[in-house]
């Protein structure tokens, strides 16, 4: 199978160039992927750091580096503290305070109302697209299967699609637990204070712990050394000794060997990701405030994930045509109304409009963006002139501008922009001031067509309020058979069939087996791929290459979890 992978990208498997790449490849295996600094990591000590380890400055002024591994310092018992950032407290925060400067609502974090019905009737629905944590593909899967309906089950839901619950095999017995398919059991009635709360499934890192102390004779000491080794066994393979330790103390207590291995594979998953309970009810928070802001505040919620990107799985074209499904309007970039950020408009109607900021135009400075802004604030700009002379547009803002057809409302169209901008020189009279009117019969440009306004738009600003890509080829892939987003789930039952679309989003699960996952865009969703490993080895290149991408296969409603093999 490698040699046919091999001469799909033009290489002689047999020849010694790739022979020396293997070879030097090999070498390379176990050493760092990279190296990088910690932003938010500082140590503490009670003598000068320098004298401990050594230090160097960092690119950043008046700010240093400790040239040792995080590894290395927790070796020598040094004292490390990680802080951490979450993008989602930024839109969040940005959010409330457009709530509170349109008039809208005066909330904070802690104010907003609690187990709220219609919010979670909304994540019932796996309506999640932007919302903290449970935004991916496989936790829009999970949603209608657990069904949340109290915060709790949102903690439960945080933690339960990560690798620690999935390796050890618990996702399913929980949820035909909670589906009331199978009896909620426990293996024994210690055990039952353990695991009450997630119906006899061990989902958490405290009930790990809880479970080598209550079932194996583990020392809270000896737990806790359990949870070191549960975060470094990957590092440097310290897991082994606990497994006959654990199984052991379990067979012990008359616990079954299924169960004990069980819970040792939950341990080894949990190496790779897995949740303390706090930790999960700490981002649950964050996933119910989201997901209350999306429910009853759309437009809002959307225009500050458009000012805090990047940020969460979904670029600014889905996040904008999401919340345009909704009914909200979604105005242009312009430099006559809009601002550096995106902005709410006609904040009294049910939901405000969305007005995108000129950040959204990619090749304009932020500092040209605001000389537009504060010039503005003076005087309404005239004309084209009138703004580059008072903004002080050099010509790659000027092009930016035109090209993001920001200055429709100046001069016309894209394609009279580029002529009036091209006029503007330092010094002297604009050439655009002497192009005539459509109606004087002398010279006319002609409005770009709607492929290239398309085109244009998804080229300056990566999203388009005008015709979806895919709604201009929706002709002829009607006419070969291609099924759009709306027309799958119209289906009555389920068959195989074709759709087409945009990818948005590829993901490759460390636990998925060779499984990846796909998202394609048209003009009315997001529809979601599973390409099993049979599938990606027959058409990798195609898979992870391919703008466009059309597919074969039979929908389904809720497709299997992550950890399941092709039927």
């Amino acid at each position: 199978m490698w040699k046919a992978r091999c001469a799909e990208r033009g290489l002689d498997p047999e020849g010694p160039l790739l022979a020396r790449v293997l070879l030097l490849g090999s070498a390379l295996l176990g050493h760092p992927r990279h190296l990088s600094q910690h932003v938010g990591g500082f140590v503490i000590s009670d003598a000068p750091l320098s004298r401990l380890v050594p230090v160097e400055n960092a690119a950043m002024p008046e700010r240093t580096i400790i040239q040792w591994d995080k590894d290395d310092l927790e070796t020598l018992g040094l004292l490390k503290v990680d802080v951490l950032a979450l993008g989602m407290l930024s839109a969040i925060r940005r959010c409330l305070d457009l709530l509170r400067t349109s008039g809208r609502r005066d909330l904070e974090l802690a104010t907003i109302p609690a187990e709220d019905a219609k919010t979670y009737a909304m994540i019932q629905r796996a309506d999640t697209l932007g919302v903290f944590q449970i935004e991916s593909r496989a936790q829009m899967t999970m949603l209608p299967r657990l069904k949340p309906r109290t915060f709790y089950d949102l903690v439960i839901e945080v933690a339960i699609v990560r690798p620690g619950p999935i390796q050890g095999g618990m996702v399913h017995p929980y949820l035909r637990r909670r589906q009331g398919i199978d009896p909620v059991l426990y293996p024994s009635k210690e055990l039952e204070g353990v695991l009450g709360r997630t119906l006899g499934v061990p989902l958490f890192q405290e009930q790990v712990m809880e479970i080598a102390m209550v079932a194996a004779g583990y020392t809270a000491g000896e737990a806790d050394e359990l949870r070191r080794s549960m975060a470094a066994w990957k590092r440097r393979g310290s897991l082994e000794h606990h497994r006959a330790r654990l199984l052991a103390g379990m067979a012990e207590r008359g616990y079954p060997p299924d169960f004990a291995e069980k819970i040792f594979e939950q341990v080894k998953g949990f190496g790779s990701y897995g949740f303390p309970e706090s930790h999960a009810a700490s981002f649950a928070l964050l996933t119910y405030a989201s997901c209350w802001l999306k429910c009853h505040e759309p437009a809002a919620f959307a225009c500050a994930l458009l000012n805090a990107q990047p940020l969460g799985f979904y670029t600014t074209a889905q996040i904008v045509q999401d919340v345009r499904k909704k009914g909200i309007a979604v105005r242009p970039v312009d430099v006559r109304f809009s601002g550096v950020d995106s902005s709410l408009e006609d904040a009294g109607a049910a939901q405000p409009a969305i007005r995108l900021g000129l950040r959204e135009v990619g090749t304009l400075p932020r500092d040209a963006a605001e000389r537009v802004v504060a010039a503005r604030a003076k005087a309404p700009f005239r004309d084209i002139e009138d703004l580059c002379t008072r903004a002080d547009l050099d010509e790659r803002d000027r092009a930016a501008l035109a090209e993001a057809d920001a200055l429709r409302g100046l001069s016309g169209h894209r394609h009279r922009a580029r002529w009036a901008i091209a006029g503007v020189e330092e010094g002297t009279l604009p050439l655009f001031s002497e192009l005539p009117a459509a109606d004087e019969g002398r010279l006319v440009i002609r409005p770009p067509t709607m492929s290239e306004t398309t085109l244009a738009d998804y080229a300056s600003t990566g999203l388009t309020l005008n015709a979806h890509p895919m709604a201009l080829l929706r002709h002829q892939l009607r006419a070969r058979g291609y099924l759009d987003h709306r027309a799958l789930h119209r289906l009555k039952a389920p068959r195989r069939t074709r759709t087409a679309g945009l990818v948005t989003l590829r993901q490759r699960p460390q636990t998925a087996n060779g499984t990846w996952f796909l998202t394609l865009e048209d003009e009315h969703g997001l529809t979601n791929l599973i390409c099993w490993r049979a599938v990606v080895e027959r058409y990798r290149r195609t898979i992870v290459e391919s703008q466009l991408l059309g597919a074969r296969g039979r929908p389904q409603e809720n497709p299997p979890p992550q950890t399941s093999r092709p039927p």
